[in-house]
Parts: C-alpha cells; sequence; structure tokens
C-alpha cells in the first residue's frame, strides 16, 4: 500500500467515524470508519519501514578499468 493510499483511508476513516450522523440499518458507519483509519494506519507502518529498509540500502557500482592508448605513441606498453 502506498502512502498516499494509507492518508486517504484514515481520512475517509476519520470523516465516517466522526463526521457522519447517517443512521444505515445493518451497517454502523462510525465502526466502518474506525476500521477503515486502523487499515489505513497499518499500511502507513508497513509502508514507512519498508521506505526506511530501501534508504540504507548501499548501492555499488563497478566501473571498468580503461585504459588509454594514446594513437601517435608507437612504443607497445603491453
Amino acid at each position: 500500500m502506498s502512502l498516499g493510499a494509507s492518508l486517504f483511508l484514515i481520512a475517509v476513516g476519520a470523516i465516517l467515524a466522526f463526521a457522519v450522523t447517517a443512521d444505515l440499518s445493518g451497517v454502523n458507519v462510525q465502526v466502518v470508519g474506525v476500521i477503515l483509519m486502523l487499515v489505513g494506519l497499518i499500511g502507513l507502518a508497513i509502508d514507512l519501514v519498508l521506505w526506511n529498509n530501501r534508504r540504507n540500502a548501499t548501492v555499488v557500482t563497478h566501473s571498468p578499468d580503461v585504459l588509454y592508448v594514446d594513437p601517435a605513441d608507437p612504443v607497445d606498453r603491453f
């Protein structure tokens, strides 16, 4: 889950939990909001842990040794 999706779920959950006062038969909107907030928080925590691991990764690049030979120099140096 990405950082944006986690924040979106937290925001929608907070709106449902704290701002919506509608009553639906068989569905408690406040509980759905709390569940969405919890899922968003879990996704945010997982994303931050994985992001932290990506930042600590060491990238090693190896460039081949380049030998420059002057074409004007007739001396064989090998």
